[in-house]
C-alpha cells in the first residue's frame, strides 16, 4: 500500500505552487474587474429568477401539458438562476472580447461561464437516471471531473489517484481504476436500465409477440444488459476474470445445494414463460386464491385478487400444483347455477323464465346459448341447473352469480313461481312414549 510516496508529494507541491501563482494574480486590476462582473452576473441572475419564476408558473398553469412536459418545466424552473447566469456570463464574454482583445481580460469570466454551463448540462443529463443513488454517483462524479478538467488539475489528480494503490499478489488496484470502474459501471447500469425499460414497453405493446414470450425475451435481455455492464466495469479495473473460474465453480456447487428452492423457482419461471401455460392478464384459481396475473417474475408470479390483495406465488407452486386458468385458450367462461322450485310449478315455464332472467344480466353473453336443465327430483323441490357464459372473469364471478340469482328471484316473484325450503311434518304415533297419556285416577293421599 503506497499512499504517500515521493512522487505524490512532488505532485501536491506542484499543485500548491500553481494555486499560489493563481491567487497572487488575482490582485491585478483585470482580475478584480472580472470578479466584479461574475458577482454582478450572479446577482442579476438571482433577481431574474425571483421575477421570472412566478411567470413560468402562470404559463404552466394555463397550458395543458403532459406529465413529462410538466417535469421538464419544473426542472428548468429550478435551474432558472443558472440559465440566466449562463446567458449573462457569455454575453459579458462577448462584450469583453469586443472591448479588450486580450484573453487575459476575460478568461475568469469564460471559466465561470464554462463551469456553470457544464454543471447545468450534467445535472440535466443525470435526471435521465431514475435510481437516486446511481444518479447521485454519476452527477457528483461528472461535476468533479469537469471542474478539475477546466481548472487544469485533472492530470495531476490522475497521477495522485494512480499513486494511491493496494497490491496483493501480482494485482495492483489503484484508486483511479476503482473510481473509473465505479463511475463506468454506474453509467452502464443506467444505460442498461433505460434501454431495457424502453424496449420492454415496445415488446409488451407488440401484438405479434405473445405475452409469455415477450416476458421471456425481456428477462433474457435484462440479464444480458446488466451482466454486460458489470462485466465491463470489472474489466475496467484490470481484474483478470479467468482466475475466477475455479472459485466460481466452487461457489456454484455451494449455491446449488443451499439455494435449491430459489433455483427451482427460477427454472420454473423460465418453463412457465416458454410453455405459455399462464401469461399476464390471465384469470387463475390456485387453492383459495382467485385473481388475475399482474406480472411474471423470475422467482414468483404476482396475482391480484378482487379485494385488492396481491399474492406473490412461487413459480414452483404453479408448475407442481393444480392451477385453474379461466382464460388459457380463450376468454369464454361458463358458470353454473343450481336452484329448485316447488312441485306444483310448471317446469317448462320455470326453464323459460330462468333463461330469460339470465339473459337480462348485462355481462351474460347473448351469442352463446343459455340453457336450463332439470337435474333431479329432490325431497322438497324440483332441482335445476342454469348455465350461461361470460368473457370477463377478471371482473369477478361472485357478482355476476349474484346478479343472475337476483334476476331469477324477480322473475319467479312476478310469475308466482315458489322456491321451497325444507319442511318436516312430525306425527306422534298413538301408544308411543311421546304420545299424550290419559289422566289416571290419583291415589288417595294419606293424612
Amino acid at each position: 500500500m503506497d499512499f504517500a510516496n515521493g512522487d505524490i508529494l512532488k505532485i501536491l507541491g506542484s499543485i500548491w505552487s500553481q494555486i499560489e501563482i493563481f491567487l497572487n494574480s488575482m490582485v491585478l486590476p483585470s482580475r478584480l474587474w472580472q470578479f466584479g462582473i461574475i458577482a454582478g452576473c450572479f446577482a442579476l441572475a438571482h433577481l431574474g429568477r425571483i421575477w421570472l419564476a412566478p411567470k413560468v408558473d402562470d404559463w404552466a398553469r394555463n397550458r395543458e401539458l403532459s406529465t413529462r412536459q410538466k417535469r421538464w418545466v419544473i426542472l428548468l424552473r429550478q435551474r432558472l438562476r443558472g440559465l440566466i447566469f449562463i446567458i449573462l456570463a457569455w454575453g459579458a464574454v462577448l462584450g469583453l472580447d469586443a472591448l479588450k482583445g486580450f484573453y487575459s481580460w476575460r478568461f475568469l469570466v469564460v471559466l465561470a461561464a464554462t463551469l456553470v454551463t457544464a454543471w447545468l448540462f450534467v445535472g440535466l443529463v443525470a435526471r435521465l437516471i431514475r435510481n437516486g443513488f446511481l444518479r447521485a454517483i454519476v452527477r457528483w462524479g461528472a461535476w468533479i471531473w469537469v471542474t478539475l478538467y477546466y481548472l487544469g488539475l485533472w492530470d495531476e489528480t490522475v497521477k495522485i489517484l494512480e499513486g494511491a494503490a493496494i497490491e496483493f499478489g501480482g494485482f495492483r488496484l489503484t484508486a483511479y481504476a476503482l473510481l473509473k470502474a465505479l463511475v463506468l459501471t454506474t453509467i452502464l447500469l443506467s444505460v442498461a436500465r433505460i434501454v431495457s425499460g424502453r424496449t420492454s414497453v415496445r415488446i409488451r405493446t407488440n401484438e405479434d409477440i405473445s405475452p409469455s414470450m415477450g416476458e421471456l425475451v425481456i428477462k433474457v435481455m435484462q440479464v444480458a444488459l446488466y451482466g454486460a455492464a458489470i462485466f465491463i466495469g470489472i474489466k475496467a479495473v484490470g481484474f483478470d476474470l479467468t482466475g475466477l473460474a475455479v472459485l466460481s465453480g466452487a461457489i456454484g456447487v455451494g449455491l446449488g445445494f443451499g439455494l435449491q428452492k430459489v433455483v427451482s423457482n427460477l427454472v420454473s419461471g423460465v418453463i412457465i414463460l416458454m410453455d405459455k401455460s399462464i401469461k399476464p392478464g390471465d384469470v387463475i384459481s390456485l387453492g383459495e386464491t382467485f385473481g388475475w396475473i399482474n406480472s411474471l417474475g423470475a422467482r414468483y408470479v404476482s396475482v391480484v385478487t378482487r379485494d385488492g390483495r396481491e399474492y406473490l406465488i412461487p413459480n414452483e407452486d404453479l408448475i407442481t400444483g393444480q392451477v385453474v386458468n379461466w382464460s388459457h385458450s380463450d376468454e369464454f367462461v361458463r358458470i353454473d347455477l343450481h336452484f329448485g322450485t316447488s312441485y306444483h310449478d310448471d317446469p317448462h315455464k320455470v326453464r323459460k323464465l330462468a333463461v330469460e332472467a339470465a339473459q337480462s344480466v348485462g355481462r351474460v353473453l347473448k351469442n352463446r346459448p343459455t340453457v336450463c336443465h332439470i337435474t333431479g327430483f329432490g325431497d322438497s323441490s324440483v332441482d335445476y341447473i342454469l348455465r350461461f357464459w361470460i368473457t370477463d372473469p377478471v371482473e369477478g364471478l361472485t357478482n355476476v352469480r349474484g346478479a343472475v340469482y337476483l334476476a331469477l328471484w324477480d322473475a319467479f316473484h312476478e310469475n308466482g313461481i315458489t322456491i321451497p325450503f325444507p319442511q318436516r311434518e312430525v306425527r306422534v304415533v298413538e301408544g308411543s312414549q311421546f304420545a299424550v297419556q290419559p289422566d289416571r285416577e290419583k291415589p288417595p293421599q294419606e293424612n
